[in-house]
């Protein structure tokens, strides 16, 4: 959450004085005041928006402060509350903090402890989203960069550059492994919600009988077991991205109230009545074809055509083996322990090209990491691979029409530097490696073959 972002607050008073001194004395560029007169005019506001922090007279003609709180938490759960009184009593003071209440202040309050109240309260509602985010996330997110020239790539290139400024949802296709992780965050880091959270979450994962709730949230008492409210992935991803990976998985039920969602922009909670807003872009991706899923009654027909707005197809690896050599490139570099990398031989280079790599980009990481921990000298050879690479080679000798990573990356490089002209730092952006490293293998190559001064 960054400090930049606007604090939200609701000032609930019964006093209108109040009330015009909340809203004039607090608002500012950093922070946005919305005011009540009741506890029914606040469900209105908290029915309609969002808040990070409540300043919540205790006497209100319509209901007690006390009460409200514990309704406010549970309606929106994660925001914190500032209780005013002008009737200071220790026992109300104790029981306000023994219910969760940021603070307790008394009237007639001072305006500059007020303001730092609220900061300090936002801090705490920024630090528990941050916490919240982080359970969310599955481990150290890796690199969002688009290894490789083969045509596919640089069409998904295009494609991603095209629809990531828009709002429309995007569904990503391709086999497993073939990168579409890579792609959603591509599409999510040059969006217009780049600085707000990408929520990703495999529905392959979701228990069957767990997953309305997990998605849309629940209220308290919603089920055996619901405790306390819980926020929800829609919430979590409330102004960001939701990325839902293998989406063909979802059941059926399911997919209807997530058309809902894309339709209206608003859901419910499991076992809540209030309609929540969804400001939320989605991005969806499966390894399924999704038409014949239709076709099969396995996949709504409605929810296909309302995701399938936009669509981005990754192609194998085995169908764009000329990135290979640029892909080992980047996993050697990456996951090399040790300074200079590990290089690869010719004949492992040969090994890689012949082989079809049914698990894609992914397995091929898993290859290079494990050749990497049996390299003999610092080198990758044949016998750091798996056997049925090796085996590729011999009975598919034709398969391997470059014999060696230094060819592979010279016609490459050659490719690229006659395409911009010459431009070494343009030349080192579209080849997904450092202007160091272009620069190094430049000097191998004889100058008049390149075309360079």
């Amino acid at each position: 959450m960054q400090d930049t972002e606007t604090i939200q607050i609701l000032a609930v008073d019964d006093e209108q004085s109040i009330r015009r001194l909340l809203e004039m004395e607090l608002s500012s560029p950093r922070r946005t005041v919305c005011t009540a007169g009741s506890g029914r005019e606040a469900f209105k506001l908290l029915n309609k928006k969002r808040f990070d922090v409540i300043i919540l007279d205790i006497q209100l003609p319509d209901a007690n402060g006390l009460d409200l709180m514990v309704e406010f938490q549970d309606l929106m759960p994660g925001m914190e509350v500032i209780l005013i009184t002008g009737y200071g009593d220790i026992d109300n003071a104790v029981e306000a903090m023994k219910m969760s209440a940021y603070d307790y202040i008394t009237k007639p309050f001072n305006l500059d402890r007020l303001e730092l109240v609220i900061e300090k309260a936002y801090q705490r509602v920024c630090l528990q989203r941050e916490n919240t985010l982080l359970r969310h996330k599955q481990g150290a997110q890796p690199s969002h960069k688009l290894i490789g020239n083969s045509p596919s790539i640089e069409d998904v290139r295009y494609l991603v550059a095209k629809v990531a400024p828009t709002h429309v949802p995007v569904l990503i296709t391709g086999e497993s492994g073939t990168g579409k992780n890579v792609v959603s965050r591509n599409i999510h880091s040059l969006s217009q919600r780049a600085a707000q959270p990408l929520i990703t979450k495999n529905c392959g994962t979701l228990q069957k009988e767990l997953i309305l709730s997990e998605l849309f949230g629940y209220r308290k008492g919603a089920f055996t077991g619901a405790i306390d409210s819980r926020e929800g992935l829609l919430d979590l991803a409330h102004k960001g991205t939701l990325f839902l990976d293998e989406i063909g998985e979802l059941p059926m039920d399911v997919q209807a109230s997530l058309l809902r969602v894309l339709e209206n922009q608003t859901y419910r909670r499991v076992g809540g009545q209030e309609e929540r807003q969804a400001d939320i872009r989605f991005i969806f991706a499966t390894n399924r074809i999704l038409q014949k899923e239709v076709e099969a009654g396995r996949f709504s027909q409605a929810l296909y055509h309302r995701l399938n707005v936009f669509n981005i197809e990754l192609m194998p690896l085995r169908e764009r083996k000329e990135d290979i050599p640029l892909l080992v490139e980047y996993f050697r570099q990456k996951l090399s322990m040790s300074t200079p990398s590990c290089r690869i031989s010719a004949k492992a280079m040969q090994c890689l090209l012949a082989y079809h790599w049914p698990g894609n980009i992914r397995e091929l990481q898993n290859v290079i990491e494990r050749g990497i921990i049996l390299a003999e000298n610092g080198l990758i050879t044949e016998r750091a691979l798996p056997r049925e690479l090796v085996e590729a080679v011999r009975d598919n000798p034709r398969d391997t029409p470059f014999l060696s990573l230094a060819e592979m990356e010279k016609h490459h490089i050659l490719r690229v530097l006659k395409y911009v002209k010459g431009n070494r730092a343009k030349a080192s952006e579209l080849l997904g490696i450092g202007r160091k490293t272009l620069y190094r293998k430049v000097k191998e190559y004889d100058q008049h073959e390149i075309g360079l001064p």
